[in-house]
């Protein structure tokens, strides 16, 4: 039987279940936020809809191998003509047809049988391992799904940047022009600034791809078009909590769908080596028979018949099929079990690198915050510098690229660090809905 926890788990997916089907009948609206962007996702996903597939088919293998251990109860019934010729009984011969009815009733209650035993294990420890990989494939939909959210907010973050840095360009592509026709410019200062804005402009194209792309992204998650997203007004960057890496180790290598999914297959591979040794253990069933029959070349005989047996059978040589199972059933299990020592290996790093980025990430936005206000007083001051002659062409056009840089590597490191959150939770195995909702809280309107 799988454990309480495992109950928890599929009446939690079946709540999540109800959801998608509500959000569904709602119709394909505009996602506006992250937690309608989940919500559709979660509703749509052929990865969520093949696990709780998968899961409903073990679920039905249980009592499939219960059934083993069952009671079997057949009856059988038959009527028919019949036409005979008899010699040599008596000195007539006897050439007759006569109706014959049979009616019988069977019933077989095995006693002992090792193999139906452990496949019934079997059955529950598969169920364990359905269970774990419904459980990975929503943490990995929501991890995906806010992943991709940020990654569309990040793109159109660029599209602005690099809408603003054309405009910007644009203006001083003007001075210069004005300038070269008082006289006071030169030729070479204007083919410099038009060349930064040919530049400009051809990134702004690319921005605004990255942006149908994006969002291309989040359309096949959702399957719903993508509307306005709201985005981050203000952010207060967070690290780990707790800001120490052993307890997330530690609940990684226990709540991990992943690695438990895996060693539910371990179990169920070393259940398969005792399912096949007990091939060579006997079995033991009790059978029962009831039987009426009439009709005979004596019309008027009657059998009516009850028997009851023990049997008992054992198996001596199948052909070698038991030890070559057995041997499959054991290299298999070497496989299950490297596997499993590889997963763990890999959930170790993957925590480990999912708490330092998050860590570096509050630095690195920190930095970033402070780089583009400074880049924008140089900016300025380079203007004004231009402007009295102080500071040249080369300068400006400079603290125009600085300023356009600190900018989308703002954004970069703004939305990393939500992201980080949310995958440091996923690499630790314990990413639920409700860290939707907190991301979901930091939105405030669209851009």
């Amino acid at each position: 039987m799988f454990s309480a926890i495992s109950r928890t788990r599929c009446l939690a997916a079946d709540c999540l279940v109800a959801l998608m089907i509500l959000v569904a009948l709602s119709g394909s609206c505009a996602a506006e936020d992250l937690q309608m962007a989940y919500q559709q996702a979660a509703a749509s996903s052929p990865i969520l809809a093949q696990a709780r597939a998968a899961l409903d088919a073990d679920l039905a293998g249980r009592p499939l191998a219960r059934a083993a251990l069952l009671p079997h109860i057949n009856a059988a019934a038959s009527g028919g003509m019949n036409t005979a010729s008899v010699t040599g009984f008596g000195a007539q011969s006897i050439s007759t047809g006569y109706h014959s009815d049979a009616f019988s009733a069977s019933l077989t209650e095995p006693i002992f049988n090792g193999q139906a035993f452990t496949a019934l294990k079997q059955s529950d420890t598969r169920i364990r391992s359905s269970t774990a990989a419904l459980a990975y494939a929503e943490q990995l939909i929501a991890l995906e799904v806010t992943q991709t959210y940020f990654s569309v907010l990040q793109a159109q973050a660029n599209e602005r940047v690099a809408e603003q840095q054309v405009e910007l360009l644009k203006s001083i592509d003007q001075q210069t022009r004005t300038s070269l026709k008082v006289g006071t410019g030169d030729i070479i200062t204007v083919d410099e600034v038009q060349a930064q804005l040919d530049a400009s402009k051809a990134d702004l194209i690319g921005a605004r791809n990255a942006v149908i792309v994006a969002k291309s992204q989040l359309e096949r998650l959702t399957h719903a078009p993508v509307g306005m997203l709201k985005d981050v007004t203000t952010l207060q960057a967070n690290g780990p909590e707790p800001n120490d890496f052993t307890p997330w180790l530690a609940a990684a290598l226990k709540n991990q769908p992943l690695l438990q999914q895996a060693q539910a297959n371990l179990d169920v591979s070393q259940q398969q080596v005792q399912f096949a040794k007990r091939a060579y253990w006997p079995t033991l069933t009790l059978s029962g028979i009831g039987q009426h029959a009439v009709g005979t070349l004596f019309p008027t005989l009657a059998i009516n018949q009850v028997g009851g047996s023990l049997n008992l059978s054992i198996p001596i040589y199948e052909g070698g099929s038991t030890r070559a199972a057995i041997h499959q059933a054991e290299a298999l299990s070497r496989v299950s079990h490297a596997n499993l020592m590889n997963l763990q290996d890999q959930i170790k790093l993957d925590t480990q690198t999912a708490f330092v980025d998050l860590q570096n990430s509050v630095a690195q936005f920190h930095a970033t915050q402070q780089a583009v206000a400074s880049a924008k007083v140089s900016l300025e001051g380079t203007r004004k510098g231009y402007e009295i002659g102080s500071r040249s062409i080369i300068d400006l056009l400079t603290a125009t690229t600085a300023y356009a840089s600190a900018q989308r590597n703002y954004y970069l490191a703004l939305y990393t660090q939500l992201v980080a959150r949310t995958q440091l939770k996923a690499a630790a195995g314990v990413l639920t809905p409700a860290d939707i909702d907190a991301l979901n809280d930091l939105l405030d309107k669209a851009p």
